[in-house]
């Protein structure tokens, strides 16, 4: 679902992506009532048909709205419209710590330093108000421009009492910065984001994670059963106190870790003062074991003296009652009260011993069968495996859920069957082939085969728009269910449509305007309509109205009325001629000094007459007409000469 451009709530204008999650979307937007800018997140559809999460996102995001902290991202609003459920956040300029890291590799330690002293204050307000984040991972911390920190994502914690909370329901963050009793999915608390601010603090320095694997079962497991290298292994340059800080915070043990996000932020500001000082404590754990002595022996030698003592009394008491019948009588009263006695508190202590009794109810999730068996001894509780799923998060073996659901501190009756959802490991499934279908066909068949999609859309000149033009991976490839298969859907051919104006009876200036700012290009060619306007369009190659693309040239046909004009024209006879020579022996004829000079323009003669030969410039009359004429000149009718003479640039002209 993309939002750009609509508005949610009424108030917020949705103005482009600016992230994706494994949950939700972030958009920019405007405030149209407050007129700011701002962050929305935008639960993605899959968790928008959850009733109990969208219930606890509701509550959660809710109480996060009331943390007010300069290093955590405040939320101003939260809410629904339809199937989309978001939240108002602050925005903030700057980059992610996960993509400072990527860029840059291991961090300087004092700036990694620094940067954990405003998580851990921020986590510390959080703490103090009962919310614990549960996501704590450099992705959910952006740098900002002037270098702090901020924590975001506090919208998907919980908030409960007594500053602990229950892990159920889908999983959330990455498991390659989860503590190992979330791995196990185990309750979680203030000290479950202190060994998560470890894991952050580790790759800061190190510019790597603690712990890595294929599959998010087996980086799970390394969390819960192996040791990290020492950060300062990795890198030697990290002080002695940098590296026994992070290494207190990463304690398997909640108890051996910072017990809350104050003390640990105690130790941060002394190592910015003392880097290489010995200061960190270690905490401890006292497991010596309380030992329960024996007293058989001696209970077999009281029983001994006891016997002959009860023999020695017996004899003396048959002395004493036959002497005194009537202490006999008393005794005998006496006897009857101690068995009524005896019987009402066997009756009471039978009772108590039958009464079933309230016991603890274990958390089961994350255990194989055999660790069930041994969780359960002792209980007088049972269990059952009522079926199997696959599981994405939990190896194959071991319980993904329990009916009871575990609670901290709740109780159940003895005798208790608690019912068991086991694991069987990630299912594996076949791509289908979709590439060829609509987007919405392709959706279905992914969806149907229990696979996520990411559309990606790119323009086509073959493929129309809508249909899928390639998928990743491709069909047949197996991949684990809940992977993501990539897209690739048409959106056309990418160019802008235009539609094409009128452009007739308009000058040639105001349509080529009109054209260049519509995305098209304009070639001109010249007609001469007398009857129309000079210089406005008579036609256009593209009627009006028609959708065309962008960059498309467009033809005008622009009226040009062309101006009759003149020019001079002179001849030089002489020239043409060879002209005579007088010869004083023997005079020249009229006849042989004269011959016909004829010009012409066109199909009109402009000039006929008889010349002297010998003439150098004989003027005739003007060649007159609009553009390029043809003047041509004759003597006694035989042409001599011809030029094309264009009567916009030349206004005179000798044929010599």
């Amino acid at each position: 679902m993309n939002l750009v451009g609509k508005y949610i709530g009424s108030r917020y204008e949705i103005l482009e992506i600016i992230g994706k999650g494994g949950m939700a979307t972030v958009y920019k937007a405007k405030c149209h009532v407050l007129n700011r800018m701002v962050a929305v997140k935008v639960l993605k559809e899959e968790f928008t048909t959850d009733e109990e999460f969208i219930r606890r996102f509701n509550i959660e995001a809710q109480s996060a709205a009331g943390l007010s902290h300069p290093n955590i991202v405040s939320i101003y609003d939260v809410g629904h419209e339809g199937n989309i459920y978001y939240i108002v956040m602050e925005l903030i300029q700057g980059k992610t710590l996960k993509e400072i890291i990527a860029e840059d590799g291991a961090l300087p330690w004092k700036w990694s330093v620094n940067i954990a002293i405003q998580i851990a204050s921020a986590l510390e307000a959080a703490h103090k108000n009962n919310i614990v984040h549960r996501d704590i991972k450099p992705h959910n911390i952006i740098i900002t421009e002037d270098g702090v920190a901020k924590v975001t994502d506090f919208g998907i914690a919980k908030a409960v009492s007594n500053s602990t909370i229950t892990a159920f329901g889908t999983t959330i963050g990455s498991v390659h910065y989860f503590s190992p009793e979330h791995a196990r999915g185990g309750y979680t608390d203030a000290k479950s984001d202190l060994y998560s601010l470890g894991i952050v603090m580790y790759e800061m320095v190190t510019g790597r994670v603690p712990f890595d694997a294929d599959t998010p079962v087996s980086i799970a497991l390394k969390h819960m059963q192996e040791k990290a290298v020492e950060p300062m292994k990795l890198n030697p340059s990290i002080p002695v106190a940098v590296n026994q800080i992070i290494v207190k915070a990463m304690q398997k043990e909640p108890s051996m870790r910072y017990q809350s996000a104050t003390e640990m932020l105690k130790d941060l500001s002394l190592a910015l003062k003392n880097p290489e000082g010995k200061f960190v404590s270690e905490s401890s754990m006292d497991t010596q074991a309380t030992q329960r002595i024996g007293t058989i022996t001696e209970d077999m030698a009281k029983e001994k003296i006891e016997g002959k003592r009860e023999k020695k009394k017996q004899g003396k008491l048959k002395t004493y009652f036959k002497e005194h019948p009537k202490m006999k009588i008393l005794a005998v009263i006496l006897s009857f009260i101690l068995v009524f006695l005896i019987t009402v508190f066997t009756v009471k202590g039978i009772m108590d011993a039958t009464t079933v009794k309230n016991v603890y109810i274990p958390n089961l999730v994350g255990k194989t069968q055999a660790e069930v068996e041994q969780a359960l001894e002792g209980t007088k509780l049972t269990y059952e495996v009522a079926g199997e799923e696959y599981s994405s998060e939990v190896e194959a073996g071991r319980v993904i859920s329990q009916d009871p659901t575990y609670k901290n501190n709740f109780t159940i009756k003895e005798n208790t069957k608690i019912s068991l959802v086991m694991s069987k490991g990630i299912e594996v499934v076949t791509v289908p082939k979709v590439a060829g279908d609509t987007y919405e066909d392709a959706e279905k068949k992914l969806v149907d085969a229990k696979l996520k999609v990411e559309r990606v859309e790119e323009t086509s000149q073959k493929i129309e728009e809508g249909i899928v033009i390639r998928q990743d991976p491709t069909e047949n490839t197996s991949l684990n269910a809940g992977d993501t298969v990539k897209v690739y859907v048409s959106i056309g051919t990418g160019i802008k449509q235009v539609a094409v104006p009128s452009l007739v009876n308009k000058t040639e200036e105001v349509a080529s305007k009109e054209l260049t700012d519509a995305g098209l290009k304009v070639e001109i060619v010249y007609e001469e309509d007398t009857t129309k306007t000079n210089g406005i369009v008579l036609k256009q190659s593209i009627d009006v109205g028609k959708v065309i693309d962008e960059g498309t040239t467009v033809v005008l046909t622009v009226n040009q009325i062309i101006e009759t004009k003149s020019a001079n024209i002179y001849v030089n006879v002489k020239s043409l001629t060879g002209g005579y020579t007088e010869n004083i022996n023997a005079e020249v004829s009229d006849k042989d000094k004269k011959v016909e000079l004829r010009v012409t323009s066109g199909e009109d003669t402009i000039f006929k007459e008889e010349v002297d030969k010998n003439s150098t410039k004989v003027s005739t009359r003007q060649a007159t007409g609009k553009g390029t004429v043809t003047v041509k000149v004759f003597i006694d009718e035989v042409k001599v000469a011809e030029k094309q003479i264009d009567l916009n640039t030349t206004t005179e002209y000798t044929f010599d």
